[in-house]
């Protein structure tokens, strides 16, 4: 089993690497390949919708969203972690995620997602459900931990000293284990739940 993380900080060795650090121990027991993607600090625009994703397979701008896409493809699970600077999720890593989902069309159903915010204080909840919309418009099950998944932590280095935090990222991994585990058994046994085709209606027509 093999779990995609995107760390959207552009601080390396900040809080929200920690978080993920955390996960990846747990990951490493439970004998499930990770790797982690850092794009915080990298150049990347929005989505414009210009639709030419529809006829290539890809996102017309050609940078580590499209290097990203075969890697979300291979994953059985995907870690989306933040830092929350103004009661948001990073817009470097919103404006990634958003072409990332947006401009790949394989199918995401029964990928396991989770998001991980980190903060001084607070927005962490409003990131936290931020970055969920983009597993539940996929079918992708959400993994939960024993509280929400997030961290405290101002300077580099300070999320080391939230104990809950990190107890819950290390729950998050472990439950982020289980359900991938027994998805995979259950695709094996029933096979995937059976997708409708139809049309798309909008609210002016």
């Amino acid at each position: 089993m093999k779990v995609l993380m995107i760390n959207g900080s552009p601080r390396a060795g900040g809080n929200t690497s920690i978080a993920l650090g955390e996960m990846e121990k747990i990951f490493a027991q439970e004998g499930v390949e990770t790797e982690i993607l850092s794009i915080g600090n990298q150049d990347i625009r929005s989505c414009i919708a210009c639709g030419r994703c529809a006829e290539t397979g890809k996102c017309v701008f050609d940078d580590i969203v499209n290097e990203a896409a075969p890697k979300f493809e291979a994953c059985d699970g995907l870690v989306v972690a933040s830092p929350v600077y103004y009661a948001s999720a990073n817009a470097t890593l919103l404006a990634f995620l958003t072409r990332l989902f947006y401009s790949t069309h394989f199918d995401k159903s029964m990928k396991v997602g989770a998001a991980v915010a980190a903060a001084r204080r607070g927005g962490l909840s409003a990131a936290f459900d931020e970055l969920n919309k983009f597993f539940t418009i996929s079918g992708m099950p959400v993994a939960s931990s024993c509280y929400w998944n997030s961290v405290h932590g101002l300077l580099p280095g300070e999320a080391l000293q939230d104990a809950e935090g990190l107890r819950v990222m290390r729950t998050l991994a472990r439950n982020m284990t289980f359900l991938m585990k027994s998805i995979q058994l259950g695709k094996e046994k029933y096979g995937l739940p059976e997708r409708e085709t139809g049309e798309m209606t909008n609210f002016i027509r």
